[in-house]
């Protein structure tokens, strides 16, 4: 694969100055495996300083000179470009406490987390690999630099990242490095919730997301406990093939791999179903207002993983109608009003993932949320009234007729209901009737 003008410019001007330059990290891997590149990250034997004078000439971030990063910003494009180091001791488990420069690159690639992202390569092809990296690629395997105990002792998120190139490349982890994971999961408590969270969406929209979330399990719970109950647990329906877990992941794999809201919904969705379940008397499960308690168990769960404020109204939001039943024309357009356009379309697309995951019979029934959708669009197309917005009366219409306060919200709230039931037109003079008449009463 050919290198990029900007990225052949920057190991150019390290080159003539006398400097080693390579690429390194995820971006060899992907350039190897014939992925699509997004950041590119060079390590060279430049120190911080010595990097700063050979791009003189360019904008320049000193993003960790303690570190020895320095950004250069070369058409646009930021390029991280960091001295070949030693780390020092990870006292918290996150990051170095020091780190000693060194000119070997193979003593630079030895820190590194995985085989895999412990390759580099210059601008002429050449490449260095002194951990079996490219071997790994082609058995399809995430393993650990040296000692997997050491690693996941130095940066625990590594514990995750694991899981998530499993998820994302669909290679499996070496035994090892599995045995590490299953035992040191619980340092996952030292780590920040954002970073949990950024490689949390990262595995759970990968190729191979169900097979790992299913495997690793236990790592999930060591960051999310309230899954634990879901694991194992018996539906005890006709409905149902898998267990609780089992059909949240299965149902998650069903939606698009680059529709983050819907899978990150679907990995949540029935997570209130064990404390809401019970049996009848024929020994059958029911789970009232397990989406209620969902929707307010995610809540809970995404504030502590700091979730912007958007992002947790959406997915609440949808958890708490992903079991309401629409019947007929009039039971979409309500949804579509509760929802709004974007999510009550997500909301379908949902309803047809969780199916998915259910036993074959109720699968089959996805068709009517294709119909659905088609109604919604014409709703939309014709402008049909779905808010208190789109009513041919204001609340100054009311308060002209003598009404006040919280009185003009509830009569304009009834209107819309009677309207989008189709049990009063949507013209003025037929509101105005119906309110005169309403307040005569």
């Amino acid at each position: 694969m050919e290198l990029d003008k900007n990225t052949d410019k920057v190991l150019s001007v390290l080159e003539q100055n006398g400097y080693e330059a390579y690429m390194v990290g995820g971006c060899v891997r992907d350039r190897i495996m014939g992925r699509e590149i997004h950041d590119t990250d060079i390590t060279t034997n430049a120190l911080p300083e010595q990097i700063m004078e050979a791009f003189s000439g360019y904008r320049i971030i000193p993003t960790g000179i303690k570190h020895g990063t320095v950004t250069v910003i070369c058409g646009d494009v930021p390029y991280e470009i960091t001295t070949y180091r030693i780390d020092g001791e990870y006292t918290d488990h996150r990051r170095p406490d020091s780190v000693e420069f060194t000119t070997d690159i193979a003593d630079d690639l030895a820190r590194r987390d995985f085989t895999v992202n412990a390759i580099a390569m210059d601008r002429h092809g050449n490449i260095v690999d002194p951990f079996g990296g490219r071997e790994d690629i082609e058995r399809k395997l995430i393993r650990c630099v040296g000692a997997p105990e050491q690693r996941f002792a130095e940066d625990a998120l590594r514990i995750m990242r694991a899981i998530r190139f499993s998820s994302q490349l669909g290679f499996r982890i070496d035994v090892r490095t599995a045995r590490a994971i299953y035992d040191m999961n619980s340092q996952l408590s030292n780590i920040s919730r954002e970073r949990i969270r950024e490689e949390l969406d990262k595995t759970i929209c990968g190729r191979n997301a169900v097979e790992v979330l299913m495997e690793y399990s236990n790592v999930i719970i060591s960051v999310i406990p309230e899954v634990k109950p879901c694991i194992g647990l018996d539906q005890r329906s006709p409905y149902h093939k898998y267990n609780v877990w089992e059909h949240m992941i299965r149902a998650m794999g069903a939606a698009p791999q680059e529709d983050l809201l819907l899978r990150r919904t679907l990995f949540f969705h029935d997570i209130g179903k064990p404390p809401c379940m019970k049996l009848d008397e024929t020994g059958r499960g029911h789970f009232k207002q397990h989406d209620r308690v969902g929707a307010e168990m995610t809540e809970k769960i995404m504030k502590r993983l700091r979730y912007d404020k958007r992002t947790i109204a959406d997915t609440v939001k949808l958890i708490a109608y992903h079991s309401k039943k629409l019947k007929n024309r009039t039971d979409v357009k309500k949804m579509l009003s509760v929802m709004g356009d974007k999510l009550f379309f997500k909301l379908m697309e949902l309803k047809k993932c969780d199916n998915s995951a259910k036993n074959p019979f109720v699968a089959d029934e996805n068709h009517v949320f294709d119909s659905y959708m088609e109604m919604a669009r014409e709703m939309i197309a014709n402008n049909e009234c779905r808010s208190i917005k789109g009513l041919a009366v204001k609340g100054t219409d009311l308060m002209a007729l003598g009404l006040e306060g919280e009185e003009i919200g509830t009569v304009l709230e009834e209107i819309l209901q009677l309207v989008m039931e189709e049990r009063l037109i949507n013209e003025k003079r037929a509101l105005m009737k119906y309110i005169r008449q309403r307040c005569s009463r």
